[in-house]
């Protein structure tokens, strides 16, 4: 049986919402008819018609956050501190060895949107496939956002973890979660509500800055979780490197051995 390797990663793109207003992507494509005469530039004496079917280059221009499209969070976007007061790593310095691994996906799709999922609640989705999580693992969460991308309330859909459950992953020698969501946190609309109703501002991302107490990091905007088994497979998320960034795109993939 050959290897075969599933796409989980979301293409950037202009006309899809998958970040709240403002903090999308924006690509400018450059067709090949018209960076004829900049190529041509490059070449004193050389007109657009000398080259071959009068064509350039095709090319984009892109204004882009870190955290648009598939990415890595580096515990640096968390806060400026980890495991307890040490410099939080930036995408550069993230261990590579994080980023491959066996994969584990967890079905919570049926979980309502803005839902906080609890250390229990992993406990018992682990314990549905009969897996014990080893150190290195990579904890990948199918959630209800995941069938909504492309929709407008993308960003408001799935389910979200908070303290409690990140930390109990991490605690397990977890150091890469994974989410189909726009964050690994329940979708703000939904925490604005609760820190409204209780003025509690410690549920304010609350999944992410659990990244202070232990380090760790996690891929958001993932997709075909629903093409996953339970186990079995190996996540690859290398992230592009960028000096002190807080975030790297990745092209995440689960490959299946032979």
């Amino acid at each position: 049986m050959p290897r075969r390797i599933v796409d989980l990663s979301l293409p950037l793109e202009n006309d899809v919402v998958a970040d709240p207003p403002g903090y999308g992507p924006a690509i400018e494509y450059r067709t090949h008819k018209g960076s004829a005469e900049e190529l041509a530039g490059f070449f004193p004496g050389i007109t657009t018609d000398q080259l071959p079917d009068g064509e350039g280059w095709a090319m984009e221009w892109i204004r882009l956050s870190t955290h648009n499209g598939t990415h890595l969070d580096a515990p640096w976007h968390y806060a400026s501190t980890m495991d307890g007061g040490a410099p939080a790593l930036t995408i550069d310095e993230v261990p590579l060895d994080w980023c491959i691994g066996p994969g584990v996906r967890l079905d919570f799709s049926a979980l309502p949107d803005g839902h906080v999922v609890s250390a229990a609640e992993v406990q018992a989705a682990l314990a549905s496939i009969g897996h014990a999580l080893q150190p290195g693992d990579i904890v990948l969460a199918h959630t209800s956002a995941g069938a909504a991308y492309g929709s407008p309330d993308y960003v408001a859909r799935g389910c979200g973890f908070g303290r409690e459950a990140t930390l109990w992953l991490t605690g397990q020698g977890v150091r890469v979660v994974g989410t189909d969501g726009w964050s690994w946190d329940a979708p703000f609309v939904h925490t604005r509500a609760k820190v409204a109703a209780t003025g509690d501002a410690s549920l304010i991302w609350e999944g992410h800055k659990a990244g202070r107490e232990r380090g760790y990091c996690q891929i958001e905007k993932l997709t075909n979780l629903h093409d996953l088994p339970a186990t079995g497979f190996t996540v690859s998320c290398l992230p592009v490197k960028i000096r002190r960034a807080s975030g790297g795109w990745c092209r995440a993939v689960a490959i299946f051995e032979a």
